[in-house]
């Protein structure tokens, strides 16, 4: 096979076993060069491992991997025109800055350094930070030297293992439109693992949600908060009102779904289930709130229920109110604070109405639970 680590990264049907725990199962992704890719998924999922087997960390118990047109599988690591950036930046505490992100150059034989590691602190805005220590540095400094330091030998993929997870939040959120900007500019494939979704769906252009070692969705991060495919991706991917429901009718470009006496309509494009039992989904942002009194006002076109407002909580740039439905479960609505109604306070009457384009249908097979954080977000499955 010709010798070209330009291209593609090629993942064949990898699998990882340690012992009977199969911690990546049958994989296959193709990952477009020059793309920025996310590996989503909760701890233990198989995302960090999928990414020791690319850097050659850990050896396949089966399948390949390809880099372009070279099957790397069995490469060693350090001949791999592969780079890692770790969550602990693993920088050299005794090294300035400068020598750093020299050091592969160094070890390569490179003479003349100065140069290259200046185009390189100048891509992550570090210019005159040559000289200092990195215990001298923020976090996010520390985070700029070690992207430095993996970008200098222009590696064909940059592999970012975690790589915000020990900065504050308001840092986090500065990083990674910093990330996003560095791989803009050098073009090379970034592939980054993290369980955060808000990193996977700032930064990348095509996000892999993972769950057991398997894919459960590919796409933009459009496609997969808009459109999910599957209980574990919806919950997964933020906050999401899922209620069970029976489809009544598939005909034409329009599916029914029955709650509780209540007919729903969902595009067919956005049916996910071939059985009639369903989770039936909206996100909180698309739902509508008004008074029981007012329902002459909401469109005839649109999807409703009715409930009782249990919880109102002011968030600053929008009010998020929990309305228990009359059979037990609770609904989300995020409205935004423009005009907000005093009237929408504990145990009012109310009626939630949404556009029959923002629902979707999902096999009721998956536990309505599936992706949810019992610790981070108790009480949002809907029954």
């Amino acid at each position: 096979m010709a010798d070209d680590t330009s291209g593609d990264l090629g993942i064949v049907r990898l699998t990882k076993a340690f012992g009977d725990t199969v911690a990546v199962d049958d994989l296959s992704l193709t990952i477009p060069q020059g793309s920025f890719f996310a590996l989503l998924g909760p701890s233990g999922c198989g995302k960090t491992t999928t990414l020791r087997m690319v850097a050659g960390l850990e050896r396949p118990t089966a399948g390949a991997i390809y880099l372009g047109a070279t099957d790397i599988t069995s490469t060693k690591p350090y001949r791999r025109p592969v780079n890692t950036v770790f969550q602990s930046y693993a920088l050299f505490p005794h090294l300035s800055v400068f020598e750093n992100v020299a050091f592969g150059l160094r070890r390569r034989g490179v003479k003349d350094v100065d140069a290259q590691v200046g185009q390189m602190l100048d891509l992550v805005e570090l210019s005159g930070y040559g000289g200092r220590r990195p215990n001298h540095l923020s976090g996010g400094q520390q985070q700029r030297v070690a992207v430095a330091r993996a970008l200098i030998n222009h590696p064909s993929l940059l592999l970012l293992d975690e790589p915000l997870g020990a900065l504050d939040l308001k840092l986090r959120r500065q990083m990674q439109l910093e990330l996003k900007r560095i791989q803009t500019e050098v073009g090379i494939t970034f592939v980054h693992v993290t369980h955060d979704q808000e990193e996977a769906m700032t930064m990348a252009d095509t996000v892999a949600v993972m769950n057991e070692g398997r894919v459960e969705q590919l796409g933009s991060p459009v496609e997969l908060y808009e459109n999910p495919m599957t209980t574990f991706v919806a919950n997964f991917l933020g906050r999401c009102n899922m209620v069970d429901g029976r489809v009544v009718d598939r005909a034409g470009d329009t599916a029914v779904v029955e709650v509780r006496g209540h007919r729903m309509a969902v595009p067919s494009a956005r049916m996910h289930a071939e059985r009639d039992e369903v989770h039936l989904g909206v996100r909180p942002e698309k739902v509508s709130i008004v008074l029981g009194a007012d329902a002459e006002q909401v469109p005839t076109s649109h999807n409703r229920l009715l409930g009782v407002v249990e919880d109102v909580s002011f968030l600053g740039v929008s009010t998020d109110y929990t309305v228990r439905l009359p059979w037990g479960p609770s609904f989300g609505v995020f409205a935004q604070n423009l005009d907000r109604d005093p009237r929408l306070v504990p145990a009012a009457e109310v009626v939630l109405h949404w556009a029959a384009e923002h629902t979707f249908a999902l096999d009721a097979t998956e536990p309505l639970e599936a992706g949810i954080d019992p610790d981070v977000r108790l009480g949002q499955v809907l029954r």
